[in-house]
């Protein structure tokens, strides 16, 4: 999974974006200041590996993996190349879901290029050179299937029809997230990678003294809560300040500090878990001596589908699924124990696969 971490200049991106990555992205109090994408790879916060792993004397634990893309800070008019615009797009363009950071904070040492402190308008700001974007990839696609016509392949007609229909959508400045499609059709779309096309988390940046505050008593965020609702778009309320100074912390520190502040997780867990939830995944787990590892897969997705993500031959090859469920391994004590008590379980071709299954896959090739 691979997220572009995006906002205006001087929102907390790259604050943000050290914190949950460790990375050392640069963080200063000017525009532009990530000028090339910096990127962290970010195992994936779960309890249940190291629980396995003691069960099974493990020596080595792979977590699911997300990619975090720090990209530089956009400005009004960077879809006709303002401000470092084209490049910013163009990196967007190859991420899975946009964490759109949105200032909720009031500091006079930390300059707006707006020069004042407005959510909505900053978020419509970057909407807007998306959109624009999209149009213009959008109006190349549709002269192109216009002109593809002519050849009467009835194909042509029915690109040109569904372009013509999302052009519509960007011209009254709507998202092409906010619209319907059949499957053939997203499939198709897919094949666009427009900007807007991509699923949104609107992180609310708000300054550390807001932070044991309810939510929805800090106007600013209300706002940017209320608008992510109409926009079908997930919200995650945080303090990249505060945050930074937690992933400062070690790590048999961080719980206390955390406690102390009245929050149960960190930044990091919350913004994993939207994102999951965003892009409907799960992970299924496998388990033995040598290695204990976490695999995000889609929700729904069947057992040879889900075999497949650790190989190919698994897929190809696939007679079945010897699945436990994580909590009943952990009741039982040993995967011997369990198949004793008859909880592992043999499945076939059609098994849709669940959230925190401890699966063995049989196969042969």
């Amino acid at each position: 999974m691979k997220l572009g971490v995006v906002g205006l200049p001087n929102v907390g991106k790259s604050t943000l974006f050290n914190a949950i990555t460790h990375a050392g992205a640069m963080a200063a109090n000017f525009p532009f200041c990530t000028i090339e994408p910096n990127v962290g790879i970010v195992a994936v916060p779960d309890e249940r590996l190291e629980k396995l792993a003691a069960l099974y004397n493990c020596k080595k634990i792979v977590p699911a993996q997300i990619e975090f893309v720090d990209i530089a800070g956009l400005v009004k008019g960077a879809s006709h190349g303002e401000g470092l615009g084209n490049k910013f797009l163009s990196h967007i363009r190859e991420v899975d879901a946009i964490v759109h950071v949105v200032r909720c904070f009031e500091d006079e040492n930390v300059t707006h290029v707006e020069d004042t402190i407005d959510p909505i308008r900053d978020i419509n700001i970057i909407n807007l050179e998306l959109i624009l974007s999209d149009m213009e990839a959008v109006e190349k696609r549709l002269d192109k299937a216009k002109s593809m016509m002519k050849t009467g392949d009835k194909k042509y007609a029915e690109e040109a029809e569904l372009l013509a229909k999302i052009y519509k959508t960007l011209e009254s400045e709507k998202p092409v997230r906010s619209m319907d499609f059949t499957e053939e059709e997203k499939a198709y779309v897919k094949g666009l990678f427009l900007l807007t096309s991509k699923p949104v988390i609107y992180a609310a940046n708000i300054a550390e003294e807001d932070i044991s505050k309810n939510e929805d008593d800090i106007p600013l965020v209300k706002l940017v809560k209320d608008f992510a609702k109409k926009d079908g778009s997930e919200t995650l309320v945080i303090s990249a300040k505060c945050e930074e100074e937690i992933s400062e912390l070690p790590i048999n520190e961080q719980k206390d500090f955390l406690d102390a502040l009245g929050l149960k997780e960190s930044g990091l867990n919350r913004l994993v878990k939207a994102s999951y939830t965003l892009l409907g995944l799960m992970s299924f787990l496998t388990a033995g001596e040598p290695e204990t590892r976490a695999w995000t897969i889609k929700i729904g997705t069947k057992a040879p589908q889900a075999a497949g993500k650790i190989h190919s031959d698994f897929e190809r090859g696939f007679i079945r699924a010897e699945v436990v469920d994580y909590e009943t391994l952990l009741e039982c004590g040993s995967l011997a124990n369990a198949r004793e008590k008859g909880k592992v379980r043999s499945e076939g071709k059609d098994y849709v696969m669940k959230d925190g299954d401890v699966v063995l896959f049989r196969f042969n090739v």
